[in-house]
């Protein structure tokens, strides 16, 4: 009989850790289920966010390639209306450069008035 005791004793050992294993179990997912619920609503949020933020920075850099495509465009722009102003300016320039080289004596009001009707062709 002392077998059959030691074998009795030995099962309900067994089964004591197994309901105190199963209850263990039983606490710890109604302790820790709120928690990971949460992580993971978190978590799906952050990948919204990023997902969001991911598409803003595509956007921005597509716009900044179009502003420095923009300024390029522009200042090939500029460059060439100055150029072109450049050589509209040049009858100009030597017009001036000839009424300052000319010398003329006298009162230096009648002078500039006589070197502009010249100009003038008056």
């Amino acid at each position: 009989m002392t077998q059959a005791k030691l074998i009795s004793v030995g099962l309900a050992l067994i089964l004591l850790l197994l309901l105190g294993t199963a209850g263990g179990v039983w606490l710890a997912s109604r302790h820790y289920r709120p928690l990971l619920d949460a992580m993971n609503t978190d978590l799906a949020n952050s990948k919204s966010a990023r997902d969001n933020l991911e598409a803003l920075a595509g956007e921005q850099g597509r716009k900044l390639g179009e502003l420095v495509l923009a300024r390029k465009e522009r200042e090939t722009l500029a460059a060439q209306a100055q150029a072109d102003a450049r050589e509209l300016a040049k009858p100009d320039y030597a017009a001036a450069n000839r009424l300052l080289q000319e010398r003329t004596g006298g009162d230096p009001a009648q002078a500039a008035a006589l070197i502009i009707d010249q100009e003038l062709g008056l």
